[in-house]
Parts: C-alpha cells; structure tokens; sequence
C-alpha cells in the first residue's frame, strides 16, 4: 500500500511539473505553418489547443498568423499569446522560419504541409524541414503529430539537445588542401 502510495505521489508530481511547465518559465517558441488546403485544419487544431498555446510565444507565415490572431481575438479574447507573423510562405516566409530555427529562435515548427499539392516554393518547404532535422527542432508536419507534441509531458520544458557540427565546420576543403 505504501509503496503504490509513493508511485502515486510520484506520479502526480510529474504530471504537474509538465503542466505548469510554462507558467516557471517553460515558454517555447512555437512555429505554425499550414498550406492553405490545411489551413481550415490548422485553425481547428489551434481552436482545440488554445489555453496549450497560448502562454507561449507563436511564430507563424503570413496568412496563417493573421488567421490564428483573428481566432484567439474571437474565441479566447482573455488568453492574448503573443503572436508574430512573417511573410507569406512563398514571399519568404518559411525561410524566416528556418533562419530562426538557425539562429536557435525557435523550439517548435507544427507545419501542416499538404501531400496533395505542388508548392511554388517546395525548395523552400524541403530547406526548412531540412534546417528542422539539422538543429535538432522538434518538427510536426501532420495533426496527429502535433497532437502527440503538445499532449507529451516534455512539452514546455524540453530542450532539444543541439548536435555538434564542429567536424563539418572545421573540416579542410579541397580548394585548402591543395594549396
């Protein structure tokens, strides 16, 4: 009994400390991105994770932000997270979004990207998901992921661990070598 007791109280500790991650500081910055065939369905998702999101600090493209800003204006007027927004994906936005994650400005991208359809800017999507896998950011291109991200007791208190690219920026290029 008393040992199930600990188990318990152990338990209910963890689940606290994971939510109140962000109010002791556990602010993330979150990316949100959608294509626009997904933007109905990101605004959706957002709808239901509203008082999850809001106390970090959201980063979106174009469109997408606005939407989002309009949705928390109307539906959760007390919950005012601070949003960003940058350029239109295909204006630039997603590599703003990528030079963030580079810059180590960003924790999370949730970039509900549509398999359906041709991109003007793919090469900017796959550099993105690239720059995402290269520092190590915790990358949600689908609901069902995204749901398992911000539903994880990690979230809001996760630090991603940075690889070290020491190798590749130190390394000799073939134009030194042969001088």
């Amino acid at each position: 009994m008393r040992r199930t007791s600990i188990v318990l109280a152990l338990l209910l500790l963890f689940l606290w400390a994971g939510a109140s991650a962000a109010s002791e500081g556990g602010v993330k910055k979150i990316g949100l991105v959608a294509h626009d065939a997904l933007k109905g369905e990101m605004l959706e998702w957002v709808m239901e994770n509203a008082e999850t999101l809001a106390p970090h600090s959201l980063v979106c493209t174009g469109t997408t932000g606005r939407l989002i800003g309009e949705l928390f204006e109307a539906n959760f007027p007390a919950l005012s997270p601070d949003i960003r927004i940058m350029k239109s994906g295909p204006l630039g936005g997603d590599m703003q979004i990528g030079a963030l994650i580079a810059d180590g400005g960003l924790d999370v991208l949730v970039f509900f990207v549509d398999p359906m359809s041709m991109q003007p800017h793919d090469a900017d999507i796959r550099a993105l998901l690239r720059i995402c896998n290269v520092y190590n950011t915790v990358l949600a291109t689908n609901r069902s992921t995204a749901d398992f991200v911000v539903s994880s007791p990690l979230f809001g208190r996760y630090d991603a661990r940075s690889r070290d690219y020491g190798y590749y920026t130190g390394r000799e290029t073939p134009v030194e070598k042969a001088q």
